[in-house]
This record gives C-alpha cells, structure tokens and sequence, in this order.
C-alpha cells in the first residue's frame, strides 16, 4: 500500500510512494508530457527494486478517496553508490504551475538525503526552459551538454546537479 509522505506546503495535494496500481496513469502522463518513453513494463520493474521509496505520485485530496482520486504528477528517481539519478518527473498538463514537481522534487531529494546521498544527477531537453527553471529554483546547475541524448525528437539534454552534503 502506498504510504502518505510528510506535508508538501500545498494544500490539497498529498504525496505518496508509487504502486504497481498507478502505473497505468503514470504512463498516460509520461505520454501527455512527452518525456522519453518508458513504458509500464519499465516502471513495474523500477518498482521491484531497492528504490521503490523514490517512486512518487502527487494526488489531489478533495477526491472521494485518496485511492480513486487521479494523478496529478510523479517522480521517479534511482540512488546507486550516494548519487541520485532523477529519471522522469511530469505533471498532468491541467495541475501544472501550482508547485506539484516542485514539492515531488523536494520530496525525492529529502529521501535522498536521508540515505546519505551526496549528489543529485537529472537530464533535461535543452529546450525545456520551464523545467529548467524548476530544477535551478530547487538549487541545481548546469554542469555538462549531452549532444543528441534525446530521440523523437532529436535534442540535446543540459545535465544539471546539486550537492545534497
């Protein structure tokens, strides 16, 4: 069962770790966002592993119940070795602008740090200025141009870290 995490500063919106329940949802997301494809196969075998706790959804409170309520954004990040590799963070397009990736980012970079990582890792389309945005608010730098990373289309990725320690 997915767990509630510690308050986000948002109001009605409720964090909570990822189950094999929401992936059909996180893989309309990940469409609608146009994030690299994943797939559900992908996330289901992410959720099997000793990261599961890094797999987040946002969800709004005023549903009926948590459970049935949709998701409004997610996060799904990996720590290997005390680094934080942030793999995919996307926000339904009707929840954006309201600091959902912002609090699912904070969220995932406590967890981090309570596991002793000592640095956060995250590619992002060149492009993106908006996430860009987000992640420099949350205290990351560009530190490195991966030509071509991306595929459909073609793009080059800004590699960004922030020093957890």
């Amino acid at each position: 069962m997915a767990e509630q995490s510690p308050a986000t500063g948002l109001k009605d919106i409720i964090i909570m770790r990822m189950s094999e329940h929401d992936l059909l949802e996180v893989v309309e997301i990940e469409e609608q966002s146009g994030l690299s494809r994943w797939g559900w196969a992908a996330y289901y075998a992410e959720l099997q592993s000793g990261n599961r706790e890094l797999m987040l959804v946002a969800r709004p409170t005023k549903s009926s119940t948590i459970q049935s309520g949709p998701i409004a954004g997610y996060i799904v990040a990996r720590e290997t070795a005390g680094e934080l590799h942030i793999n995919n963070v996307a926000v339904r397009p009707e929840f954006r602008r309201r600091g959902i990736g912002a609090a699912l980012l904070d969220r995932v970079i406590q967890e981090a740090r309570l596991r002793k990582a000592n640095t956060a890792f995250l590619e992002v389309r060149s492009a993106n200025l908006a996430a860009q945005a987000l992640y420099e608010k949350s205290g990351f730098r560009a530190i490195a141009t991966r030509a071509n990373y991306y595929s459909e289309p073609r793009e080059d990725a800004v590699v960004m870290s922030l020093v957890l320690g």
